[in-house]
């Protein structure tokens, strides 16, 4: 009898096939979809992405954020920055704002690992609403009304249009292979081991303090490059828009409902989210009371979320992240 260690499903390939199928004909949108199908494609493009982040963040780390936004404006104001004031290309500026995001997480971080728990999540709000507050009073880009993205005047709409869809697709597949390849590596095993317990982690040589650090850096460049996709799209930036704490509840509503830790869950909570606004779109507030009680059955009848139960009960992983031993008779 051989052991052997297996790290695909059968159902996984299969999603693997699809997925990419899937991909290749989303790329194609941009030859035959209207604009509003393109622009909704973006926002739930930059939703996907903002849930994995938070995701990978919470689900998987065990840091509970609810400032993330701040990252998002960040991402958003660095855009509007570099290309209209440094005069590059807006376009190669999203994943820069990613970085300019990550670089500003690092002294951010070194602030809120001293607090633990409800404490952290709380910290995480407050350096949002200050960032908010400093934007807010920097004339340079607009102050409290905001400003607009000039530098994208230069390009044809369908030219603007096109490019920002398949940044947009990049970005949401970018997200979900991106932290599919982390937790399947040793990164993602310490990962994992910390959220599940401290202590135990550290006791098998797990550096605590490093991991969660490349994480927070992780997330807050996701975050960052979501931002600066977003207005990228939306041709303005203002302060409530960009570091409005509303992003984090929706992304937090996603995550919870589609199933914590676990990459499937945020794709299963961005299509349901986005089903339900676009339903719900003509009832005013009434949507919004309705997210909330799909959000509190969902949390009573499936605790782990709806693909969290799903994978619980049928053993059903299409992306497994897990390493099991499977015997083989020689």
């Amino acid at each position: 009898m051989a052991a052997s260690v297996e790290r695909a499903t059968r159902a996984s390939r299969i999603a693997g096939a699809v997925s990419v199928v899937t991909v290749l004909t989303l790329g194609t949108l941009p030859a035959w979809a209207d604009s509003s199908t393109l622009r909704l494609f973006v926002e739930f493009a930059c939703l996907l992405a903002l849930a994995q982040m938070w995701n990978l963040l919470a689900g998987y780390g065990g840091l509970v954020s609810v400032g993330q936004q701040g990252y998002l404006g960040i991402g958003g104001y660095a855009l509007v920055v570099l290309a209209d004031l440094g005069g590059l290309d807006p376009f190669a500026c999203v994943p820069i704002a990613g970085l300019v995001a990550a670089l500003v997480a690092v002294p951010v971080s070194k602030l809120v690992f001293r607090l633990h728990g409800g404490y952290f999540a709380i910290g995480t709000w407050v350096v949002a609403e200050s960032f908010r507050l400093i934007v807010s009073n920097a004339t340079i880009v607009g102050g409290g009304t905001g400003t607009s993205l000039t530098s994208m005047r230069e390009f044809p709409k369908a030219m603007r249009e096109s490019l920002t869809f398949w940044i947009a697709l990049v970005v949401a597949v970018g997200a979900v292979a991106g932290v599919y390849w982390l937790l399947r590596s040793r990164h993602g095993l310490a990962l994992t081991a910390i959220r599940d317990g401290e202590r135990a982690a550290a006791s098998q040589g797990v550096n605590i303090a490093a991991t969660k650090f490349w994480v927070y850096l992780v997330a807050a460049f996701g975050c960052g490059i979501v931002g600066a996709l977003y207005f990228l799209m939306n041709l303005r930036v203002s302060p409530d828009a960009a570091f409005g704490v509303s992003w984090t509840a929706f992304v937090i509503f996603i995550v919870v409902i589609g199933g914590i830790g676990t990459i499937e869950g945020p794709i299963i909570g961005t299509l349901l989210f986005f089903v339900l606004r676009e339903t719900l779109a003509d009832f005013g507030t009434w949507y919004l009371i309705v997210l909330g009680l799909v959000a509190v059955v969902v949390m009573v009848r499936f605790p782990r979320g709806l693909w969290g139960y799903v994978a619980a009960r049928f053993d059903l992983h299409l992306f497994p992240v897990r390493r099991r031993l499977a015997d083989r008779r020689t």
